[in-house]
């Protein structure tokens, strides 16, 4: 199941981590990706934004195609060159996202909010139909 994962979800956890209140890091989180956005706006035309420990965000420029086709109609098209984004996670992101799916604890899939289920609701979450058998 995919899980959606919000910018005042990213503000809550931050506060947490941090032990400020939420209404401040929901103001430093949204200054953040704002300025992110922006960087990657002013490229002219490419830019990289390196985050250590986490990954690169990158504008590159694509290569015009002079003999594109309009898959709906066939018709020989010309696509100018444009800027496109692109992610690249670092080594520690990609050694967590390299482990296979059945090493991952119960907690770290049950994405956001987790932390407020106590460990009776976790079980229930991981185990529903065994759970259910006992009571």
């Amino acid at each position: 199941m995919k899980t959606t994962i919000t910018k005042k979800d990213v503000a809550k956890r931050t506060a947490k981590i941090v032990g400020e209140k939420i209404y401040l890091t929901e103001k430093i989180v949204d200054g953040v990706f704002t300025a992110l956005r922006e960087f990657m706006e002013e490229a002219n035309p490419e830019v990289r934004i390196e985050v250590r420990d986490f990954g690169v965000f990158e504008v590159k420029t694509t290569k015009p195609k002079p003999k594109a086709r309009n898959p709906k109609t066939g018709e020989i098209i010309y696509v100018p060159a444009r800027r496109k984004t692109h992610f690249k996670a670092g080594k520690l992101l990609k050694e967590v996202l390299k482990q296979p799916l059945t090493e991952i604890t119960p907690r770290e899939r049950l994405g956001t909010g987790w932390e407020d289920w106590n460990d009776e609701q976790l079980e229930k979450k991981d185990k529903p139909a065994e759970h259910a058998a006992n009571n």
